[in-house]
């Protein structure tokens, strides 16, 4: 439930705000929800992964790989797979780092 929720309100948020609102997002919902850190990190990792992935390969497939190729030999990986890969992790611990953040700061106030 807060992997869904996390997921649906960072892709609405995204659509409007910068790329750092799902810090903000993910730190909101675990401290709404989440009921063990664990929960809390794995929920925003994955929410915020799957999110950034998803729009790493939307972008990739309507360019016909163009954008993808060229911003991965721009940074030296010259791989358009291996920079979808990074774009993930890089968005996945942000949000699990956040959502873990939200958790322990509604643990120590309540």
């Amino acid at each position: 439930m807060l992997f869904l929720f996390i997921l649906l309100l960072s892709l609405l948020a995204q659509f409007f705000l910068p790329w750092w609102s799902i810090a903000v997002v993910c730190f909101g919902a675990a401290f709404l929800k989440a009921r063990y850190g664990g929960q809390a990190f794995l929920a925003g990792f994955g929410a915020i992964a799957v999110t950034w992935l998803g729009a790493a390969l939307f972008w990739h497939v309507v360019t016909d790989g163009l954008l993808s190729t060229r911003v991965a030999a721009m940074l030296t990986i010259n791989s358009p797979w291996l920079l979808m890969a990074a774009t993930a992790l890089v968005g996945g611990v942000v949000g699990g780092l956040s959502a873990l953040s939200g958790f322990y700061v509604r643990r120590a106030v309540v």
